[in-house]
This record gives C-alpha cells, structure tokens and sequence, in this order.
C-alpha cells in the first residue's frame, strides 16, 4: 500500500505543522509523501521532499483538501490511499501508517478508517470525536457510518468511485457527506482506537461559522443522499436536538439563518442512498434519522 498524505494550514501554526510533518516522516515503513495545502495563505518553510500548494483564496475544509487530493493525480490515484491530518495534530506513534496498510490489505472492501483524537496533555478523547452514538468507551475500536475529519485515512479507490468531499460545504458534515456516498457504493467504515492523533481537546463552536454552517449543511446533508421520506425526519430531529441543548439567542438565531439558507441554495446533486443502505446504518447504530 502506496500512503500519500495531505495537510491543509492557513499558515498560523508553523511550529505545529513542522512537529505534524515530522511526526509523519518518523513513521515506520515506506516514504509517506505529503502535500500541504496553504488555503489562501502562504505554506510556513517545510522540510525538503514535502510538495505544497498554495490557493489564492480560502476554499474551505474540503475544498482545500479536495486540492490535496488531485495533487496526487486524478482522485489520488499516484497513491492507494490518503491520511487526512490536521495542521496543529501530531501522530504520537510511529506505527500508524503501517497499521493503516494492513488493515486497507486485509480487508479489500474497507474504504476509510478514522483515528481516535486524544488531548496530547490529558490523553482524553472527547465524546465528539468518537463516530458513534456509543461513544462512551473510546478505547473500543468498530464499524462506524462515519468519520473525522482530520484524523483519518482514505482508500483513493473511494474517492474515484464516490467522488470528493462536497466542496461547497466549505466547513461541516463534508465528512458524513462522503461516508454515507461510500456506504452506499458498499464500502465499509473503521474507527480505530489504536490509531491515534494527538489534538488539543477544543469546542468546535469556537469558529465563527459553526452555528450558520452545521445547520445549512445538514439541510444541504439530507437533500442530497436521503430518500425522500427520511429527510423532514431527520431534519426535524435535528431542530429538536438543536432547541434541547439550549443554544443562546444568538447561536439560535444564526442556527435558524443557516437552515433557511440550506433550503433555498443549491446542494449540489442529489443522489439518494438505496433503503438497504439506510438499513445498513441501523443495523451499524446510526440509522439516518439522528
């Protein structure tokens, strides 16, 4: 198994991004090659043999990593698969990558695995970022419907049946998005608790967007990979979930802009998902309903 990986930065965090890179040079096995991917920002210097791409503009989460994978030739195909990886994460063992290999080389139709993130200070992986509704063990590795963004790794195969991440999202859900495509196509999903990203434990609320773009995105989510009947369900569970935690007026109100918003903008094409797709995740503990 060929690894290639790509990293996007808006160039704010050097020194993270030197101690990922070097994190991601110490692995075992073959040469990992690295795209980083400055979205609309200049690459800090990187070490000899890492290629960069800079945008000229911000294109987003997957946008920018859309850019990283076409760096790798049409849908990656230079590489069999690809690690996305965070700018400020680090891989705190150097036997990621090979494990990335044989689990990709053993099981032909597993499609993605998505690491388990840990606090580098605390080792504590917040609920969040564990893919499951079961999420109260992180330590337990299974088959999940979905998976991290900037921690996981990616069979280019995937990518070239199921197409990218849906670059419009700009920020949020891109990555349930491209699951539920590869679920569909019969590809399988890994959360792997032994493959392991270090990240300092943040609220993803912190960008200024989140609130306007999880709620267009979720829209934009359902209209393009559910059948028709699951989609007022599953957006009328959100919203409940949504005015349950209580939001502050503010959030709320930018939360209700953003639902509209996903209504009334193009999603982009719609291809829903067969029912048996919706009964395979239910049978895997997320049916596409919450």
């Amino acid at each position: 198994m060929k690894l290639g990986a790509v990293i996007i930065t808006m160039g704010n965090r050097p020194a993270e991004l030197r101690a990922l890179l070097d994190s991601v040079a110490a692995q075992e096995g073959d040469r990992i090659e690295v795209v980083v991917v400055g979205n609309g920002s200049p690459v800090p210097d990187v070490p000899a043999g890492v290629r960069t791409v800079e945008l000229p503009e911000n294109l987003g989460i997957p946008g920018g990593r859309n850019v990283g994978i076409e760096a790798f030739g049409p849908s990656g195909a230079d590489v069999d698969a690809l690690l996305f990886l965070d700018d400020d994460g680090l891989l705190p063992l150097t036997d990621t990558a090979e494990l990335c290999r044989k689990a990709f080389a053993e099981d032909p139709r597993l499609g993605i695995i998505s690491f388990r993130i840990a606090d580098p200070e605390t080792g504590v992986t917040q609920r969040r970022h564990v893919p499951r509704l079961r999420a109260a063990d992180p330590m337990r590795s299974s088959r999940v419907t979905t998976f991290l963004g900037g921690a996981n790794a990616v069979r280019t195969r995937v990518l070239a049946e199921v197409g990218p991440l849906p670059g419009d999202f700009f920020y949020a859900h891109e990555e349930t998005d491209l699951a539920w495509r590869a679920l569909d196509a019969g590809w399988l999903i890994d959360y792997r608790a032994d493959m392991v990203l270090h990240h300092p434990a943040t609220a993803p609320s912190r960008h200024a967007v989140y609130h306007r773009m999880v709620a267009r995105n979720r829209v934009w989510l359902a209209r393009r990979n559910l059948p028709a009947p699951l989609v007022p369900v599953y957006l009328g569970v959100w919203m409940l979930l949504t005015l349950l935690r209580r939001p502050s007026g503010e959030a709320l109100k930018a939360w209700f802009g953003g639902f509209r918003e996903g209504w009334r903008t193009p999603c982009g094409p719609r291809r829903p998902m067969k029912w048996r797709t919706v009964w395979r995740l239910t049978r895997l503990g997320r049916p596409p309903v919450i």
